[in-house]
């Protein structure tokens, strides 16, 4: 059967690794999941309790395109109860998780041979969906001094389509304040760059509140989650915020790629909005999860960190280590027993030099992982 080109696109490299470290773990050894970003809690109870009670009542089936008028008037809310700006529910579409916004996005803003500028490092997907749909990623390379999130000098004058930012960003969760956003906003807007901006780790932030794109323009494409703040990965819920003359576009194409979001997913989503104390204690978690790595990882010898502003993320240059981050991994996975991400994922440059550390599961595995990560690394 022949192939496509734009289906030529490369591995998401953290699942091969949570594949190796599945198949360590069937052989019988445990593994310590330093891997993957998925927080270890279940869906908080009010979104397991508001999907019983409505599959008690009735069939699931479909429902609108743009997701049940309910969530989307609570999303809205809750950009008030955040971030104290009004939204109308009108403007919210709910997806499947994210990555169906992203596709929805992508389709709705660019056509084929557009240039959209990401910054690396930054989550591999946005490259390869792009890619897919025979829209060109241009890798912004980002520096420390930065905190490795893209500055206007990045991409201005280079004549893109489109921008796409995260804050918290992935790997490394440093996040963006309200004056350096809103210069990468203006930038864009003024060069008829369209502005996307990848907010799906807000909410999981230590010492400063991530700011909303929605507090500085409308002009702009928000994405977010329940994936992650709100512990539901595997319901495959988010949602997306769009400017008012766009909505119906989206519709259009959420009607004929998606039908709608999964009609269980959106009750449990629901629910899950009027969870903060639950939520908030796995917040508490992350907390102190991020402090045990703040503190033991330069004792095992990954000393060129910084610590992340918001996410479960650690990003470590090692490049004075190795130049092979992955087989680096691979290393770590069969003498240590820790499960990690090797840098190539997000910065197909310089990733050979890094590696990402998630710190999204319980406080015992974090401890134990940090032990056997110090072991490894006196030995080696």
């Amino acid at each position: 059967m022949r192939n496509s080109t734009r289906s030529d696109v490369d591995p998401f490299i953290v699942m091969d690794v949570m594949e190796a470290a599945r198949r360590a773990e069937e052989a019988g050894r445990h593994i310590i999941h330093m891997e993957v970003g998925q927080p270890s809690t279940a869906a908080p109870s009010g979104a397991r309790q508001a999907l019983a009670t409505a599959m008690e009542g009735g069939s699931l089936g479909y429902t609108v395109a743009l997701g049940i008028p309910e969530l989307r008037a609570r999303i809205a809310k809750l950009y008030g109860e955040w971030y104290n700006v009004d939204l109308d529910p009108s403007r919210v579409v709910v997806t499947s998780g994210s990555s169906g916004a992203f596709l929805l996005a992508f389709t709705a803003l660019f056509d084929a041979g557009d240039r959209v500028g990401i910054g690396a490092p930054g989550y591999p997907s946005y490259r390869q969906i792009l890619k897919a749909m025979s829209v060109e990623p241009v890798m912004l390379q980002t520096k420390a001094e930065n905190r490795y999130q893209p500055v206007p000098s990045d991409f201005a004058g280079m004549g893109l389509q489109g921008l796409m930012v995260a804050s918290p960003a992935n790997p490394s969760g440093t996040m963006l304040g309200k004056d350096a956003l809103g210069a990468l906003i203006n930038t864009a807007q003024a060069e008829g760059t369209a502005f996307i901006s990848d907010e799906i780790y807000h909410g999981i932030e230590y010492e400063a509140k991530a700011v909303t794109a929605l507090e500085l323009s409308d002009d702009v494409y928000v994405i977010n989650s329940f994936s992650k703040y709100f512990s539901m990965t595997g319901w495959r819920v988010g949602w997306m915020v769009v400017p008012p003359d766009h909505v119906r576009r989206i519709e259009r194409l959420a009607q004929n790629m998606f039908i709608c979001a999964p009609h269980a997913s959106q009750i449990a989503a629901l629910g899950a909005l009027e969870c903060k104390e639950e939520l908030d204690a796995n917040l508490q978690v992350y907390t102190r999860n991020r402090q045990l790595m703040i503190e033991w990882l330069p004792k095992a010898g990954f000393d060129r960190i910084a610590p992340p502003d918001g996410a479960f993320y650690v990003y470590a240059d090692v490049s004075h280590i190795t130049d092979d981050s992955r087989a680096f991994c691979a290393e770590i996975l069969e003498k240590a027993g820790v499960a990690v991400t090797p840098g190539l994922d997000f910065d197909p440059d310089r990733g050979a030099g890094t590696l990402r550390f998630s710190y999204a599961r319980a406080t015992a595995d974090i401890e134990e992982g940090l032990r056997r990560l110090t072991e490894f690394m006196s030995n080696r």
